[in-house]
């Protein structure tokens, strides 16, 4: 079993900055690939970046290449997601998700993928 709680969420004028953390409860954090989506009001959730159980590999939704980067420690189990240039259309509540398959080599991108959700956390882009 794994819990996640995402912290970070915030106000941000357009071009601005965050970063996002989700810490992971669990044995098994380290074993796990991890994701992350967002999803907007009346929208459906949507893939951001993804990170492999290694942290070799990663993967990002073309909206946001450039401009995000996953990464994680498995020594304090967590995974990060720097947001940089963010946009008012990024505006959404961003979930972090952990697979429940172990050493798994690829990369994940569709939310029926992941096991494990957190809560969310709200991000509010400004114009």
């Amino acid at each position: 079993q794994v819990q996640l709680v995402e912290s970070g969420g915030g106000l941000v004028q357009a071009g601005g900055s965050l970063r996002l953390s989700c810490a992971a409860s669990g044995r098994t954090f380290s074993s796990y690939a991890m994701g992350w989506f967002r999803q907007a009001p009346g929208k459906e959730r949507e893939f951001v970046a993804a990170i492999t159980w290694s942290g070799r590999s990663t993967d990002y939704a073309d909206s946001v290449k450039g401009r995000f980067t996953i990464s994680r420690d498995n020594t304090k189990k967590t995974v990060y997601l720097q947001m940089n240039s963010l946009k008012p259309e990024e505006t959404a509540v961003y979930y972090c998700a952990a697979d429940g398959k172990p050493y798994l080599s690829s990369i994940l991108a569709q939310p029926n993928e992941y096991d494990y959700w957190g809560q969310g956390t709200q991000v509010t882009v400004s114009s």
